[in-house]
Order: C-alpha cells, then sequence, then structure tokens
C-alpha cells in the first residue's frame, strides 16, 4: 500500500478540492482468508478425490481423499472377486483424479490397472495411475503413520493412549488392507502436498476428518442412464463470462427438486442422485422428514427453516445455526432429523459465534478485503492504527517542508510510502530532465523513474522510515496471527461445526424436495422387500408433465403375475419412450427419498438401472451408433440380476432390419430363459414381427402392451394410454403425414407398404412416365408443323437436338 501526500505552489489540475493537497491510497491488497473464510468466492475450485487401493487374496482395502471437505474416506476390507467389479463400481461413483497402489501386485489388478491406464489418453479420461513402493504401504509403517498424524479434530490436550483410543472408534485397525490402503494414501497426500502446494513445508495436507464409506445398499447406475432419464443435463451458459467456469444444468430432474437454499444442501442432494440406496430405513427416515413438511400447518416453519438455511455460510453458518436448532426443538422428537438438530448443535455454537463476534471486524474485513480485527482486541493494533489514520496528513506537512527547500522549477512534490522500501519524495519529471544525470538532485538520492514520477530518498524519509517504520505490514501480521489464534480456538471445536454442516445440509435438502412435492403434487412411495419390481398406479413423468398441456398418466405393474418382460408396442410418437423413461425416473426418485409424481408406488428390490434408449454418439470414441447400443444392451445382459430394472427403446433399428429383429430377439429369449431370475425387462419397439412371427416364447413372463390408438377417416388420434394387446400396423404413413411430406409419396409408400406385408411383388409405376413422353412429343409435332422446309438455312439435326426434350425418370 502506498500513501501519497502532493502539495503544489499551483493547482496541479482537478482534485478533489483545487489547491488542497490529497492522499491517494491504491488499491487493496489480495484478501486474507479469516476463520472458516469471510470471502467466499463465487467460483470454486473442482474438488478431486484421490483414491487408494489394495487387492490381496480376493478382498480389496480402498481409501480415498475429498478436497471439497478434506475428510478421508475408507471402505473395511471386502471380498471381490478377480475381475475386480466391486473396484469398478467404486471408480464409477467416485470418480478419482488418481488412483495410487503399491508397484507389487498380482496379475488380476495388473490387468485392471493397465485398463484404466489406457483410458488415460481417452475423452473422457481415466484417472491418473500412480505406483508407491510396497514398503509405502507396509502394515505397521502404515498404522503409525496414522496413529501419528496431525488432525485438527483432535484436541493437542489429548495424551498418546487418548488419541490412540480415539482413532480405534473411528478406523478399523483390524482390517489389515484398509489400514494399509490408508497409510499410503497418507503417504501419497503428503508427498504430492494436495491443497497446500504453495505452502511452507511445515504447513501439511488438512484433514478434517474420517468417514467410512459404505456400498452394500447402494443402487448401481451408469451414466448413460443418468444422460437419457435427465436426471442431470449439463448446458453450456448463456454468459460470456460464465466460459471458464463451464456448464449450467439444464432441464433435468435435479434442476426441478433443487431448492436448496446453501451450497451444502445442494451437494448433499447432487451426491444422493449419485447414490441411490435400497436401506429401507434411511430412505424412510427421509420421507418422515418431507411429509412432515407437507403437511398445511407446517408450512409458515418450513419456510421459516428456508430462510436460516440461506444463512448458511461460513462465518455466519454458528449464527443461524442457533436459529435452526432453537426451531427444531419445538418441532416433534419422533423425527430423527429434528432430535439430532436439537441435541447436537450444543453450546459450542454460542462459544464459536460469541468468540468470532468479539474478534472480528466484519464491515471493515469486507471494505479492506482481508482480515481484520475490531478495536480493544490488541492495543498495540490499535495504537498502530491511530498512528495510520494520522499519517496521510502528516506525510502532507513533510511534502510541503520539502518543496520549500527544492529547485524553484519543481512545481509540486509528494512523500509516498512503499511496503518494504519505505518512504520516499517523489516529484514530476520536467522537459529539461532528458539524460539519467539530468535526474541528479542535490541532497537527495536518485532511487527510480516510474511513470514520469522521479523517486528519491531524502533525510526527512530516511528519518520517517527509523520512526514509522513498516506499520503496515506491522499490523498486518499481528492481525494475521490473531486470525490463527482464533482459527485453532474454532478448529478446536470442528467437529460441531462439521456436524452442524451435516445436519443442516440434509435439513436443506428434504426442505427443497417438500417444496417441489408440493408445487408438483408429488404423493409418498412404499417399500416392500416382499415384492418384485414396481408397481405405479396413475404415474407421470415429472420432466414431461411440466412441459406439455396435458399430460396422460398411466399405470405400472411388473414382476410377479404381471410378468417380467413388457414388450410394448405403438406408433411413432405415441408416447413409448415418455412411458419407459417415466417408469425409470419414479424408480428413482423412490430411491433418493424422493415423494414421485404418482397417485400411489410401491417399490421392491432394485439393485440396479439400465438403459438402451438413446445413442450417446462422440467421434472421439471412434463406435459406430449401432455398437454404442450394443454395448449398452451388453451392459445389462452381463450385469441385470432379477432385482434390475431394464429399460430398451427401439433396440435393433441401427443396422439391417432383420439382423436387429433377430438380435432383440436372442436378447430377450436370454433374459425369459432365466426363469423366475429374469429381471424386470420393458422393451418399446417397432418390429411388430417380433410378436407377428412369435419370436419369443409364450408363457407368463411376458406381457405384450401398446399405446392406444384410434383411426377417425384418414386422420390417427392418439390417446396416450397403456392398455393390453400388440399394434396392428406402425402408422408410418399418418407420422410422415404429420411431417409434412406431398401426399403422392405418402400414397406411394403405403402401397409398397401393403404389397410387402402382403408378399405380392413390387411393380413401377409407369403412368407419369407415359404422361410425360406423351406431352413431349405433342410439343414436337407442333413445334415441326410450324417449320419451313424450304428455308435453306434449316438444319433438322440441329433442330432435335435443341426441342427434343429428356425423357421424364422412372418411379418406382
Amino acid at each position: 500500500m502506498a500513501f501519497r501526500a502532493t502539495p503544489g505552489r499551483t493547482p496541479p489540475g482537478p482534485g478533489p478540492r483545487s489547491g488542497i493537497p490529497s492522499a491517494s491510497f491504491p488499491s487493496p491488497q489480495p484478501p486474507m482468508a479469516g476463520p472458516g473464510g469471510i470471502e467466499e468466492e463465487d467460483e470454486e475450485e473442482p474438488a478431486e478425490i484421490h483414491l487408494c487401493v489394495l487387492w490381496s487374496s480376493g478382498y480389496l482395502g480402498i481409501a480415498y481423499y475429498d478436497t471439497s471437505d478434506s475428510t478421508i474416506h475408507f471402505m473395511p476390507d471386502a471380498p471381490d472377486h478377480e475381475s475386480l467389479k466391486l473396484l469398478q463400481r467404486v471408480l464409477d461413483e467416485i470418480n478419482p483424479q488418481s488412483v495410487v497402489t503399491s508397484a507389487k501386485q498380482d496379475e488380476a489388478m495388473t490387468r485392471f490397472l493397465g485398463k484404466l491406464a489406457s483410458e488415460e489418453h481417452r475423452e473422457p479420461k481415466g484417472p491418473e495411475i500412480i505406483l508407491l513402493p510396497s514398503v509405502d504401504f507396509g502394515p505397521e509403517i502404515s498404522k503409525q503413520r496414522l496413529l501419528s498424524g496431525n488432525y485438527s479434530f483432535i484436541s493437542d490436550s489429548m495424551t498418546a493412549t487418548e488419541k490412540i483410543l480415539f482413532l480405534s472408534s473411528i478406523i478399523p485397525f483390524d482390517c489389515v488392507l484398509t489400514v494399509r490402503a490408508l497409510g499410503g494414501l497418507l503417504k501419497f497426500l503428503s508427498r504430492r502436498r494436495i491443497g497446500v502446494e504453495l505452502e511452507d513445508y511445515d504447513v501439511g495436507v488438512p484433514i478434517l476428518g474420517f468417514k467410512k464409506f459404505v456400498l452394500t445398499h447402494l443402487v448401481s447406475i451408469d451414466q448413460d442412464t443418468y444422460s437419457v432419464l435427465q436426471i442431470f443435463k449439463s448446458e453450456s451458459h448463456p454468459s460470456v463470462y460464465k466460459v471458464a467456469s463451464g456448464l449450467k444444468e439444464g432441464l433435468s430432474l435435479f434442476g426441478i427438486l433443487n431448492r436448496c437454499r446453501c451450497k451444502w444442501g445442494q451437494k448433499l442432494l447432487r451426491l444422493w442422485f449419485t447414490r441411490p440406496t435400497r436401506e429401507l430405513r434411511e430412505l424412510n427416515s427421509r420421507l418422515d422428514v418431507i411429509q412432515f413438511f407437507l403437511m398445511p400447518q407446517n408450512l409458515d416453519m418450513a419456510q421459516m427453516l428456508h430462510r436460516l438455511l440461506s444463512h448458511i455460510k461460513n462465518v455466519p453458518t454458528v449464527y443461524s445455526a442457533l436459529g435452526l436448532r432453537d426451531a427444531c426443538r419445538s418441532l416433534p422428537q419422533s423425527i430423527q432429523l429434528f432430535q439430532d438438530i436439537a441435541q447436537e448443535f450444543s453450546d459450542d455454537l454460542h462459544h464459536i459465534a460469541s468468540l468470532i463476534g468479539k474478534v472480528v471486524d466484519f464491515e471493515e474485513s469486507l471494505a479492506e478485503n482481508r482480515f481484520t480485527v475490531l478495536p480493544n482486541i490488541d492495543p498495540d493494533i490499535d495504537a498502530k492504527k491511530r498512528r495510520l489514520i494520522g499519517l496521510p496528513s502528516f506525510l502532507t506537512e513533510v511534502a510541503q517542508k520539502e518543496l520549500e527547500n527544492l529547485d524553484s522549477r519543481i512545481p509540486s512534490c509528494s512523500v509516498i510510502y512503499i511496503p518494504l522500501i519505505g518512504f520516499l519524495l517523489s516529484i514530476p519529471r520536467l522537459p529539461f530532465m532528458v539524460e539519467a544525470s539530468d535526474f541528479e538532485i542535490e541532497g537527495l538520492d536518485f532511487m527510480f523513474l516510474s511513470e514520469d514520477k522521479l523517486h528519491y530518498r531524502s533525510a526527512r524519509t530516511k528519518e520517517l522510515d527509523t520512526l514509522l517504520g513498516d506499520l503496515h505490514c506491522e499490523i498486518r501480521d499481528q492481525e494475521t496471527l490473531l486470525m490463527y489464534q482464533l482459527q485453532c480456538q474454532v478448529l478446536a471445536r470442528a467437529s460441531v461445526l462439521t456436524r452442524v454442516l451435516d445436519l443442516a445440509s440434509r435439513l436443506d435438502v428434504l426442505l427443497a424436495l417438500a417444496s417441489a412435492a408440493r408445487d408438483y403434487g408429488y404423493s409418498r412411495p412404499h417399500y416392500s422387500p416382499c415384492i418384485h419390481g414396481v408397481r405405479i398406479r396413475n404415474g407421470r413423468h415429472p420432466l414431461m408433465e411440466l412441459c406439455a398441456r396435458t399430460f396422460v398418466p398411466n399405470s405400472t405393474d411388473c414382476g410377479g403375475d404381471q410378468g417380467r418382460v413388457k414388450v410394448i408396442t405403438g406408433p411413432n410418437s405415441s408416447g413409448k419412450s415418455i412411458y419407459l423413461k417415466q417408469v425409470g425416473l419414479i424408480t428413482f426418485m423412490a430411491l433418493v427419498g424422493s415423494f414421485v409424481p404418482a397417485e400411489e408406488a410401491e417399490i421392491g428390490v432394485i439393485d440396479a438401472i439400465f438403459t438402451r434408449i438413446h445413442s450417446c454418439e462422440s467421434i472421439s470414441l471412434g463406435l459406430s451408433t449401432f455398437m454404442i447400443d450394443l454395448n449398452q444392451v451388453a451392459k445389462a445382459v452381463n450385469n441385470a440380476t432379477e432385482h434390475s430394472l431394464v429399460l430398451i427403446d427401439e433396440f435393433g433399428k441401427g443396422t439391417n432390419s432383420v439382423d436387429g429383429l433377430a438380435l432383440l430377439a436372442a436378447v430377450l429369449r436370454h433374459w425369459l430363459a432365466l426363469g423366475p431370475s429374469c429381471p424386470h425387462v420393458f422393451v418399446a419397439t417397432n418390429f411388430l414381427s417380433l410378436v407377428q412371427l412369435q419370436l419369443l416364447p409364450q408363457g407368463p413372463l411376458v406381457q405384450y402392451l401398446t399405446m392406444e390408438t384410434c383411426e377417425d377417416g384418414e386422420d390417427l388420434v392418439f390417446f396416450y394410454q397403456l392398455c393390453q394387446g400388440v399394434a396392428s400396423a406402425s402408422h408410418a404413413s399418418h407420422t410422415a403425414a404429420q411431417a409434412g411430406l406431398p401426399d403422392p409419396l405418402i400414397a406411394r409408400g403405403k402401397e409398397v407398404s401393403d404389397l410387402i406385408r402382403s408378399g405380392k411383388p413390387i411393380k413401377a409405376t409407369n403412368e407419369l412416365l407415359r404422361r410425360n413422353q406423351m406431352e413431349n412429343c405433342q410439343a414436337l409435332v407442333d413445334t415441326f408443323l410450324k417449320l419451313d422446309l424450304e428455308d435453306p438455312t434449316l438444319d433438322l439435326d440441329i433442330f432435335i437436338s435443341q426441342e427434343v426434350l429428356p425423357a421424364a425418370p422412372t418411379i418406382l
């Protein structure tokens, strides 16, 4: 920061007050974060996940570090086959930036890592593979690394024995592979210095907690399914100023349900969406809270809590959290979330709130864009600030005295202060000052030239250096020390703040889901481990019903006596694809603990959702559209179980119709051959031959459905209602007419289609050709009769070449 005082013999130009010396201050230095970070950036750095994995004797040990919350997650030793499907599932869910493992691995792990390494140069890129020496994963050294770690959530007052007991209650030290994975991860974090790359080496990687990572009750959903069901949908941001930040959420299920008021709630909602669960106790606890806030008498309470949650940021968190606690104490304690908030938002919050409020000067911190403390906290800081406040006027007086001793040709001067350099006398560069030798002034030491200003040291500025020193930097240093002390006291109660954010974000998500359920007319789903599949009465597509003027609901009943394979036929645009997506979305919403767009919904045991609805084409993949379709179906065939939901739309149309039909029939027969172990399959197709040729075995596992239509003369009326039966025709001609194709083309297409269906030969249409030929001949005769054959200049060869028109093309 520079202080400037500029007196002048004549007014140097317009200023704050003409003819009066002024003091100017340049822009403040970059902000310094206060406790928890006072300055909250609009755009956050993307979170990174670094995973460490070990596999031995059929068991897997996994631990990963998440930079978004500086937390280490671990999964206790879990059995995994040599194909490492569990590991692949973990990678699909957490999408790590790097995978750390031992350089000494068996063949199965080596093959798996080789496959991952081959994906590093693809789009999207695979994780970076990092191999550490096997000695870094030793059981004892890993255990010691864990016990000797410097964790902010552990009080310094704990003895070594107490620290071991505390960590033993969190980390399963009896899981050898997990402990080795944790030890290797800590080694990698300290070597790579994740999050503290630019800090001094005595600053360690922040670790704010250990959390258990469980996969047992999660529902498997791949990225294709998230895309085609529009659970998430990213679009380019319309603002040119947001190009660097990437994408925004488009019309998607997440977009219409995300009514969270704080960023922590938004992150948790996205986490729930990426980890749908089969844990009925957890799902019902979420639904209980939503149902409570949907009661009319609780609407005011919901709105009040939502307002408080909008202030859950960094420092203000503690104040808003106290309001949340007081409000939840008045709510029914039979609901676990309200009980947790009422009990676990302890009096430590009062201490943190009062401590921060007594130390931090929020207004001045925002104005200075850095951490500042209130008056009467440190007398030394207060004294230096008083001297700093009077410094501009003092410098003005010094500059006036310096000007009196300068050459009369110098119109003005100023005294400025530059950190780490000190006080300098600044004068304007005059026209006669051309060479460096012209800069010399008796009694002054020339320092440098900047922006036509010459800077000197004088006896008075040297005296100021001795008298005042680096005043501004000293204030900042002392305030930084106070900030560090405040941070230490807050971090001593970090577990309370972490729990506050966890419970507040959970409340935020459930209030958001309740708000959406109220506005869109959703109902509570029910879970039954006794049924297989899903039963939905009058279900609706949650996105399509917002876009269409009217929406016709449809019911779903799969599993048991109703059949596990539903073959749905019907004309194009009759609603088959919408129905498939509707079944998938309602099931998904129930598995994240949300109310659903249906009158009733009963969800059985569902372990995965697979789809083949839309081909995600990409040049970078180097695959044809049909090959991508095959990959999606192959994923379902290889992984679907009797508890999986499979949605297939128009599979086989990307190749020869006979081959496509054969592949579709083969896939369905493969599943039907499994009998009661067949997954719940919904297939929408225009291959009517699948039914007409009886390519599927008859039995209770197969049910044929169609979208109801009615022919009104030449028009086809869509009812968008699902009913029993099979479509009699594809009605492609009606769809073509809606697309605007000419009537003759549609009539000819329908004629050829009827001939193919009846097995009759197809003959070319020659009437148009004959008519064109007769018209051409008549025109030629009329022109010939008008010729003067006695004209000696007439050349019949040229006449014929110019006048005879080409024949019309043959039409099929």
